[in-house]
């Protein structure tokens, strides 16, 4: 599918979001193990979500979605799932296959999980390594690539330092320590999103978290819950650059998740000039929200590298594309795990940035983008890269002539309705 995106002066309105990906991840993996009903309100859209609830469908979990994007989950508790006939299919859900692998290497089956080609390439090694260490067995394809084949048992609990922050290896390891025989740690180099351990503790289960260190003990029982899902952040950002960039714009965000370890982008921007409002901060399932003012301002630039990547490893494309229209320019390092998301990241935002005419030099771990430069419609490769093709439809609300996003629908892995509620801001 391709959407043509023409230049606007202006921006104005409100825009509902779905709710948060991860978040939604979370909340039906963790309904699927409870005990009693789950019901899950403005449960997320994306495709990526609905890749989970099917892979927990195949295990005999049942499930109900309705039109108004409610989603009620049975409960099987923590041993009540079955083994699936079929291979899981993750989809190009890298969360769905990362983090429900923690709950596999519980089981007292053996399970097949893989995905499509883009995640078929995405390496596994940071979640096999501490579930292998906790006694799982694990067999990839070259050792590392999906399919992954999770033969479960009975885990021991370990102490994980992370390698590198990961809030999806994090998971997984405190997933699987619900089964584990003991208490389960894993300790972050740096504070990473804890929507896991407020979901945790929303079901029932004690989370001891201490500065950059949390700890689960195993065989605790789940209680089913009745929840709402906050305003996908992620989502938000792309509107944000939108109002943002666009002169003369006010754009107003609907109920947005400010977690403090996904809240990043929206501090990052404010320090450089942008014009953020928060409003009306209440809580959701123990998720902060608030609605999110927007205007149109200038961007300084600047250098984001170390422990703010974590923060903001989602929103680089959209960074990327406002580091064009900010003075200085921005320089991202320490990135280099944007190689192997939904496509390999880095080369993706520089190839199409070049199409557009603009200035940008390529590392391995990252990318500089010059500022005060004028942008020029093009055709975007979206390389089925929701987020690229999100960024870059921002790209052509200022550029100089129409731009045409190849290969839009990926968009809808995470927000299927992306391109008609930006249409609508334009008025």
């Amino acid at each position: 599918m391709k959407v043509t995106i023409r230049p606007s002066p202006r921006l104005s309105g409100r825009v509902q979001l779905p709710g948060d990906k991860s978040v939604s991840h979370r909340l039906a993996m963790l309904g699927a193990i409870a005990e009693g009903v789950t019901r899950i309100a403005n449960f997320a859209t994306s495709h990526d979500c609905h890749s989970t609830l099917a892979c927990l469908s195949l295990m005999s979990v049942p499930i109900a979605v309705e039109s108004n994007h409610q989603v009620t989950i049975q409960g099987r508790g923590l041993l009540g799932l079955k083994p699936s006939s079929e291979t899981l299919d993750a989809q190009n859900s890298g969360s769905t296959i990362r983090m429900l692998s923690g709950i596999l290497a519980g089981q007292k089956f053996a399970t097949r999980i893989s995905g499509d080609e883009s995640l078929q390439k995405r390496p596994m090694n940071r979640i096999m390594a501490p579930l292998t260490q906790m006694g799982a067995h694990i067999e990839a394809i070259q050792g590392n690539y999906p399919p992954l084949t999770i033969h479960g048992g009975r885990l021991r609990p370990i102490c994980y330092e992370l390698p590198v922050a990961s809030a999806q290896v994090k998971s997984a390891v405190l997933l699987a320590g619900l089964y584990a025989e003991g208490e389960t740690t894993v300790v972050e180099p740096v504070l990473t999103r804890n929507h896991t351990e407020l979901a945790l503790r929303g079901f029932g289960a004690e989370v001891k978290a201490d500065r950059n260190t949390v700890s689960v003990r195993g065989g605790q029982k789940l209680r089913g819950i009745e929840t709402t899902v906050p305003g996908d952040l992620s989502s938000a950002a792309f509107f944000i650059g939108a109002a943002t960039l666009a002169a003369g714009s006010e754009v107003i965000l609907e109920e947005v998740g400010l977690n403090p370890g996904r809240r990043g982008i929206v501090d990052l921007l404010a320090g450089m000039g942008a014009s953020i409002e928060i409003l009306d901060t209440r809580l959701h399932g123990g998720e902060p929200v608030a609605d999110l003012r927007v205007r149109t301002a200038g961007l300084r630039g600047g250098r984001i590298f170390g422990a703010q990547i974590p923060q903001v490893i989602d929103e680089i494309p959209i960074l990327a594309v406002m580091a064009t229209q900010s003075e200085e320019g921005i320089e991202i390092r320490d990135a280099g795990e944007l190689r192997v998301k939904e496509s390999d990241r880095i080369r993706s935002i520089v190839e199409n940035l070049r199409a557009m005419g603009a200035d940008v030099e390529e590392f391995e771990d990252g990318l500089a983008v010059a500022g005060r430069q004028r942008l020029q419609g093009t055709v975007i490769k979206t390389y089925n890269d929701h987020r690229i093709a999100m960024a870059f439809a921002v790209a052509g609300l200022v550029a100089r002539g129409d731009t045409v996003i190849e290969g839009a629908e990926c968009a809808a892995v995470s927000f299927p309705g992306f391109f008609e509620a930006l249409e609508k801001l334009k008025g």
